[in-house]
Formats: structure tokens, sequence, C-alpha cells
């Protein structure tokens, strides 16, 4: 949510990127083209602009971006104390959107978090200054990082509410029976009071607060329904005695008890839905051993730096990221990929912070510390997805914004109605009531964010990062699934499956060539050919030709080693060869020519096996109703014989990397909302093309940022399982979002029309919240099906 617009002002704005008077004179000439802006003046000198006018912040660095240059950010993640409802967040979110320097806001009910993204040099003080004038207040980190600091409050609150109520639900219990069980007059006066005023003194602090900032919460409505409950019944217990006429202190008492029963039961829900986080950072263990000069010192995981050793012993958690220096030992990773598998580990292998060597002691040189461990960076990210907004919280937001007002509204038509029908003030006060107790917003306002932050948690555990709201909301759309071949749905570890010289041409010379060129390069059909020749000194004039191949000078001879697009580009022809070109090609295998200017030297013929749950995959896919595409660089007939073996719907053969991104437009323009799965670097423009790009990888790779959907491991059966999940998660934001608005819709209604007491209103707007939750939980409890399906 950007700043807010506002009247005329001065204010001051840092650039990056400017050197020179004609650079000041583009920021300036940008700045006066933005809508509002009535003056501007640019320092080079100072990197400084002093723009005067209306316009909000977000635009003005627009429009910098704009002009070349960059407005430099600072980002705040701050834990907000006394927020109820959909309308509290709302309220928030103006609030510090007012803040001058801030570009957005982004406000969380169900994790009381607010995520500020502001000019460099905003403080947080300012801040803090603005939640606290719209009535809400800023926790230190202490208290943000603490499990729950409110908890023991809460708990011995709704005990005292709990026993003052007590007499009062036996009474209530015994109506029914015809038999009078409810305490006297002034006895209900003395239990009601402490519960409404005491007990329930957060709603009209609250309440007032958002009184005095102009505007309206639930605070009010529960603070104003039981005010008016308990006041009325003290005016019949002054004017009527103890005995003269029903009381309706219950009423007043039990609602506060059902609604603080209520925000007990949803903090703990909150707390469950937010487990995968907290899950996560409790992987990362407090010391390490590191060892220096052949002796092992424990110290605190937070003194390591990158290039010490340490020791992880069997059954410890590994405390850093690093690589394996000596030993072997299988790890346990399922805590942060989900493989349910130990992973063998040896000298040069990856290993994760968190993760636990199984069966032998491990010496690892640390990569990387603190926050830029792949497990923290997954916290970060899941975090971020948790805080994120879906798209249709917009139109809650709006409801949201006027709901309190309405609802006093229409209380006091109901009021007014019922006493313009004949009905006595009793009566009418008494319903009215109801309509403030029922109409808590608190469902409307945790119906998307805890079904994010349980959907992304469970995806977190399975080894899916989703990077956000927005990402939920395409894969739940998603009617084709295009695969890369290589590395994505084949093991990317190729080997050399036959060679096929050309007549007067050894295999051995052919092999020798082929290395040559293949030296010191990392492509996996380089690895092939120098797995199956050996060391080999590399070719001279080396030069790469991409999409096609290679050439170079092997042994004084002009070599060039690609694929049949080379071959052609070359004019050579196979002769002989094409016969064993195509059958190589029918059984699935990846061809390459060796040619010597426009003679064919050789045929090889490469095979890279599918993994294990590829098939699975595309048949998992199929069973949800989507297609399944396969893009490849190979020859069709090498192409559609793999996608035959895995079952694939389609394939498109011979694309080069920057055609994956225009076959991709083309099945766009055919109808169909696209996710790409690839390992998010050599395919970036299929994946920015796509609807969604789903990465494939480790979690160390840069694609973690990029990419829509993360996997943490480079297992196919992880997508059906990361499109289930968006989707469920999309469907129980639908839902939470329906059940709530349904709440609204048909309980006002009735309590307007008296058909609903203010103790059954208050008991169902507390039912309303936790029933959100809990539909929320189910989600959390997802596991990705075996076998993808």
């Amino acid at each position: 949510m950007p700043e807010a617009p506002t009247a005329p002002q001065r204010r001051f704005l840092p650039i990056e990127g400017m050197s020179c008077a004609a650079c000041a004179g583009r920021v300036r000439r940008a700045l006066l083209a933005v809508p509002g802006v009535t003056g501007a003046e640019v320092n080079p000198a100072s990197g400084q602009a002093e723009v005067t006018g209306s316009a909000d912040t977000a635009a003005l660095a627009s429009a910098v971006a704009r002009a070349g240059y960059a407005v430099p950010e600072v980002a705040f993640d701050l834990s907000v104390g006394g927020m109820t409802c959909a309308s509290c967040t709302g309220r928030v979110e103006r609030a510090l959107a007012r803040v001058p320097g801030v570009l957005e806001v982004r406000v969380n009910l169900a994790t009381e978090r607010a995520h500020v993204r502001a000019v460099a040099g905003t403080e947080e003080a300012a801040l803090g200054a603005a939640v606290a004038r719209a009535g809400y207040r800023l926790l230190g980190a202490e208290a943000s990082e603490a499990a729950d600091p409110g908890a023991a409050r809460e708990r011995r609150d709704l005990i005292l509410a709990a026993i003052l109520t007590a007499p009062f639900l036996v009474g209530m219990a015994g109506m029914p029976l015809g038999l009078d069980w409810m305490p006297g007059g002034w006895w209900q006066l003395a239990l009601a009071t402490p519960v409404v005023f005491g007990l329930g003194a957060r709603f009209w602090r609250a309440g007032f607060a958002a009184l005095r900032a102009g505007s309206g919460n639930m605070d009010q409505l529960v603070a104003i329904g039981t005010g008016a409950a308990w006041g009325l019944s003290l005016y019949l217990l002054l004017a009527h005695g103890a005995h003269g006429h029903h009381l309706y202190f219950e009423a007043a008492a039990v609602v506060v008890f059902f609604i603080l029963l209520g925000k007990w039961l949803e903090a703990r829900a909150k707390r469950a839905t937010g487990a995968a986080i907290r899950a996560l950072l409790g992987l990362a263990p407090r010391t390490a051993r590191r060892l220096a000069d052949g002796a092992e010192t424990e110290v605190p995981v937070a003194a390591l730096a990158p290039g010490d050793a340490v020791v992880v012993r069997p059954g410890e958690r590994i405390p850093a990221d690093g690589v394996v220096a000596e030993g072997r030992a299988g790890v346990d990773e399922s805590a942060l990929t989900g493989e349910s598998r130990p992973v063998e580990k040896e000298p040069g292998s990856a290993v994760a912070t968190g993760t636990v060597a199984l069966d032998g002691r491990l010496v690892v040189t640390v990569t990387a510390v603190g926050g830029e461990t792949v497990l923290a960076r997954v916290a970060a990210l899941v975090a971020a997805a948790q805080a994120s907004r879906a798209p249709v919280q917009k139109l809650v937001d709006r409801v949201s914004a006027v709901f309190v007002p309405l609802v006093l509204a229409l209380a006091a038509v109901t009021l007014a109605a019922w006493l313009a029908a004949g009905a006595e003030a009793e009566t009418a006060i008494v319903t009215a009531v109801s309509v403030l107790v029922i109409a808590c917003p608190c469902a409307l306002g945790l119906a998307t964010p805890a079904a994010i932050m349980a959907g992304t948690g469970a995806a977190a555990r399975a080894g899916i990062l989703i990077r956000d709201a927005e990402a939920i909301e395409r894969a739940g759309a998603i009617t084709l699934v295009a695969f890369d071949k290589t590395g994505t749905l084949t093991e990317g570890r190729p080997r050399l499956a036959a060679l096929h010289p050309a007549d007067g041409v050894t295999e051995a010379e052919a092999l020798r060539l082929a290395a040559a060129l293949q030296a010191g390069s990392e492509h996996p059909l380089a690895r092939a050919v120098l797995a199956a020749h050996g060391p080999a000194a590399p070719a001279a004039a080396f030069r790469a030709l991409p999409g096609r191949g290679v050439e170079g000078l092997a042994e004084g001879r002009r070599i060039a080693l690609g694929s049949p697009r080379l071959l052609a580009e070359r004019g050579a022809e196979p002769g002989a060869l094409a016969a064993a070109a195509a059958v190589e090609a029918g059984q699935g295998r990846s061809l390459a020519w060796l040619i010597e200017g426009t003679r064919v030297l050789a045929l090889l013929a490469f095979e890279d096996a599918a993994k294990p749950g590829a098939a699975a995959a595309v048949a998992g896919l199929r069973a949800m109703g989507l297609r399944a595409a396969m893009l490849s660089g190979d020859i069709p007939e090498a192409a559609e014989a793999a996608a035959r073996a895995l079952g694939l719907d389609e394939v498109a053969a011979g694309v080069l990397p920057e055609g994956k991104a225009e076959r991709v437009a083309a099945w766009q323009a055919e109808g169909h909302r696209v996710a790409m799965v690839g390992d998010g670097v050599n395919d970036a423009p299929a994946l920015a093309q796509a609807d969604l790009g789903i990465a494939m990888g480790t979690g160390t790779d840069v694609a973690i940022a990029a990419a829509g959907i993360t996997l943490l491991r480079g297992d196919p059966a992880l997508v059906p399982a990361a499109i289930e999940v968006a989707r469920r998660t999309r469907a129980k934001i639908r839902h939470n979002l329906v059940w709530a608005f349904a709440y609204n819709v048909v309980g006002l209604p009735l309590a307007a029309l008296g058909l609903l007491s203010p103790v059954v209103a208050g008991a169902a707007m507390a039912a309303s919240s936790v029933s959100v939750l809990t539909s929320a939980l189910m989600l959390a409890r997802w596991r990705p099906r075996e076998g993808g399906r």
C-alpha cells in the first residue's frame, strides 16, 4: 500500500547514480512530470532532490527509476500490538503510509506484523509514532521474537472470566427447563461489572483509541454492545428492583467471556499456522566444534566465519553451510528439503545448516553463516510469502474500511425501527446490541493470511518454496506445465552411449579430438566425453557456438563438435552415418557430430537417464487435468522418444534457449496458463515469459529469489505437489472468505429481526474467527502424495 496523497509539502529524496549536472536535469524533468509535483530542485553534489507537491513518494521513486537512477531503500519488519480485526490492519496501513518516505506497507493480522518499504533515512521512531497515533503500539524486538509474550495474561483473563460468568451460564442452562437458577439482580451486577469493565477494558481502550483516530474497529462494537446491555440492566435494576424485571447482565458478561475465549483459541491457532518458520529457524544449532591446529573448541555458531573448519559428529546438526573436507556420512535433509532418504555426503559435497549427519564424522569448511545460509534464506522467503497479500484481499480491505461505520449505522436503524414499530425500549436496545455484537469483522481479516501462512508453511516442510500470494493465485490457474528436459526430467548427467566413426577415422582418434574440444568445459555433454576419454589437452582458439556446439584447433586441425543444426550450417553430410543417427535418435539419445570443414568425422550419441520420479510426476499432472509438455534442444526423434517414455502430451524439439520463451508465448496465445519448470539460469527467458516459473535446484541457486516457486530438491514429483498445495491454498482462501462474508450476511439480518440474543451473537462471533483459523490449520497438515499423485 503506497503512501496516501497528502496536501502540498516539501520533502527530500536521496538519489543514487547522479554524477553530473546533466543527470540532475534528467531527474528534475522526470520529477516534474509526476502529477501533483509543483517544484523540484536536484543537487548532484549532495545526491538529493527537494520536491514540493502532493505526489506520493512511491510515484516519485518510480519517476526516478524511469530516468535511470534509483532512490535507495530501507525495509522494516515491525511487530504491532493491539490489532484485533481487518479494520485495524487497514488503519495501521493508512497511518504508516502517511509517514513521509514510505513506499509500501503490508500489515498482516494473522502474524500481527507490518512490513514497510521506505526511502533510506526513514526512521523507525517516525513509524512508531504514526502507529501510536492510530491507537496501536510497536512491540520491541524481544517481544516480537518471544513465542507468545501475552499468553499468560490471556490465560489468566480467560480463567477469571470463566469463574465470574459460570453462575450466568448455569442460570442460562436452567432456562429451557423452566428452572430459575440465575443469581439475584445485585449479584448479577457484582459478577458482570468486573467482566465488562475490568477483563473487557481492552475493548474500551482500543475502541476509544480508534475513535480518537477517526475510525472504527471491532472493539468499538463490543464495547458499545456490552456497555449498552450492562447500562440497560442497571437501569432496570434500579427502576424495578432485584426481582422486578428480566435483566441482561448475563448477556454483557457472557459476550465478553466468549470473545476472550475466541481470542485465546485464535492466538493458539495463529501460533500453529506460523509454526513452519519457527521450526525452520529451530533447526540451527547454537554451538559448533571449531577445528583449529588439530584441536576442537566448542564456540557459539555466531562466532563462525567463512573458511573455518567445523567438526560434525554422528547425530549432530550441521552448524553452518559448507563443503565437506573430510569424512563420509549420510545426511538427513528432510527438515529443509522434504527428502525422506539420507543423502550421501563425501569430500567436495555441499552441506546445509540444520541438516543432520547420521552415521559418520564430517569435517566441514564453512562457506556461509547467519543470514547468508540456505536455512536463513528459506526462512526469510517463507516469512515474506506468509506476509504477502493475495489479490482477493483488496476486496476485503475495501469492505473492512467501511464495515464498522455501516454496522453502527445498522444498529441505529434497528433501534429506531423497533421503537417506531411500538416495541419497548428494552427490546429495541437488546436487538441493537445483538447487531453490534455479531458483526465482528475478525474472520474477514484472518481468512486470507491464515490460509497463506498454513499453505506456505506446509509447502516449505515438503521442500517447496512459494514466493508470495500472487504465485499461489497463478499456480492455481495453471493449465499446462512445460518442462525443460536436461536436469529437470532427466538426471542431467549424460554418458557417452555410442561413438560411430566415419570411414577412415578410428574410434580412438574421434574420441581424442572430441575430448580436446571439451577439455575444461562444465557442460554435461563435455563431462560425458571426458569421462569416456579421460583428461585431455585443451584445443586452441576455442570458441563456443551458442545453441549449436563448440569449435577449436585440435592437433593442428580445425574441428567442430555440435548439434545437427551445426551439421546443416556447415554444409556437411552424414553419409553412411545417417542410418546410425536414425537408430540412436529412435532410442531417445542426443546426437552430436564431429566435423572437420564439411567432412563428418564421427557421430556421438549421449544417453541421459530420466529421473526416477519423472514419469510419475507427469502422470500426476495429467491426473489433475493438466497438460504436460517438454522443451528440448534435441532433434525431434530423440525428444519425441523421451516424451513417449514419460507420457508427455506434447514436445517442442530443436528449440534454442531464446526459442523456449517463444514456444511458451505460443502456448499462452492458444489460451493456456503456462508453468515453466527449469533450472532458473539457462531457462531464464522462458521462466520469465511463463505465467509461473518453477525453479528446480538445491536451494543455493539465485533462482530461489527469482522464481515464483522454487523446489529445494530436484525431484519432478514436487511439481504436481507444488501445484496441488497452491490450488488447496487458493481454495482455502476463497472458502474462508465465503464463510466470513456469509456469516455476516446471514447473522446481521437475524440479529436485526430480533432472532438472535446478544449471548448467541457473541458466541457466534467468536466461533466465526476460530472456525476460519481451524479451517486453515487443516491445510497445514497437507503432505505431498507419494510419486506426485
